[in-house]
């Protein structure tokens, strides 16, 4: 057998990184192995597909196997990468943010519906992190104008340089606040969060994907999970437009509970709208993307 005939290839490469992820119990093994691989080898998802057996040159591959070991290590593909897709959009992510979720997206299915195409509106997102939410949805509302709030200067340095990246930042501005102070009463139509909403009891307990790499400040919403939620539902509806609408991702068993915050700050409408996984993931008083058509272009 020849060296060529023994090189590795764009396919035999993507199966063997593959088959090393799912031997270490690493979910969706085949789409880890196969985004490592594009970044790894310069090539794309059509590249595999249409041209299986272009050769696999030996830095190529040692940086592969390099991502596979820390991979299996348990740290995430978008830690490893640097770089996370969200919605339609793709972000920088560092240890200095929450790696985005396809979760978190049920709130911008809820955005969506709110506010056709083109309609102008003002929005603010409290606690940006990588700027996902905000961004996410500038990028499909041409009319919308927006501010990231955050308490770290890290994570808004990351999410404007995601901004910046997304030809967005001439529609939006970061602030480093604790929540919405220093903003104005009725100053916003719509307001979207994802605060910490995990227990601190229950974070020694999860995926070390989670656990080892997410900044826990974006995890640890106190000895219940619903501190966030407290000084937030008061202070969303403070800097609310009196007919604006709010949006914040929960935890799937915290339907209940958010709901009850959000109505006893004065909220009407309340409802708690489930993810893809038909879980509940975010509470509103906005439209429920199950019951509500799609707003055509």
């Amino acid at each position: 057998m020849t060296d060529a005939a023994a090189a590795p290839t764009l396919l035999t490469a993507w199966k063997a990184a593959t088959a090393r992820l799912k031997e270490g119990r690493i979910d969706s093994p085949s789409i880890d192995a196969r985004l490592l691989l594009e970044v790894a080898a310069g090539c794309s998802r059509t590249d595999i597909l249409a041209d299986p057996y272009r050769v696999v040159p030996e830095d190529q591959m040692a940086l592969l196997e390099s991502y596979i070991e820390r991979r299996l290590k348990r740290e995430p593909v978008s830690r490893i990468l640097g770089k996370k897709g969200f919605w339609k959009i793709m972000l920088n992510v560092t240890p200095d943010v929450l790696s985005p979720r396809p979760d978190t997206e049920a709130i911008l299915d809820v955005v969506m519906l709110a506010y056709p195409p083109h309609k102008a509106f003002t929005m603010i997102d409290l606690g940006t992190g990588s700027g996902a939410i905000l961004l996410g949805i500038l990028a499909e509302r041409a009319g919308a104008r927006g501010v990231g709030a955050d308490v770290s200067t890290e994570a808004l340095a990351v999410a404007r340089e995601n901004a910046a990246n997304l030809d967005l930042d001439n529609r939006c501005d970061f602030i480093r606040t604790e929540w919405a102070a220093g903003f104005g009463d009725h100053s916003f139509d719509l307001v979207v969060s994802n605060p910490p909403y995990i227990p601190s009891g229950d974070i020694p307990g999860l995926d070390p994907e989670v656990r080892d790499h997410d900044p826990h400040l974006a995890l640890d919403g106190g000895p219940d999970g619903l501190v966030a939620y407290r000084e937030l539902a008061p202070e969303i509806m403070r800097i609310l437009k009196p007919d604006g609408i709010f949006a914040v991702e929960i935890g799937w068993d915290q339907g209940p509970q958010v709901k009850a915050l959000f109505e006893a700050a004065g909220f009407k409408d309340v409802i708690v709208v489930k993810d893809l996984s038909d879980r509940d993931r975010v509470v509103t008083n906005g439209p429920d993307p199950r019951t509500n058509p799609i707003p055509k272009m």
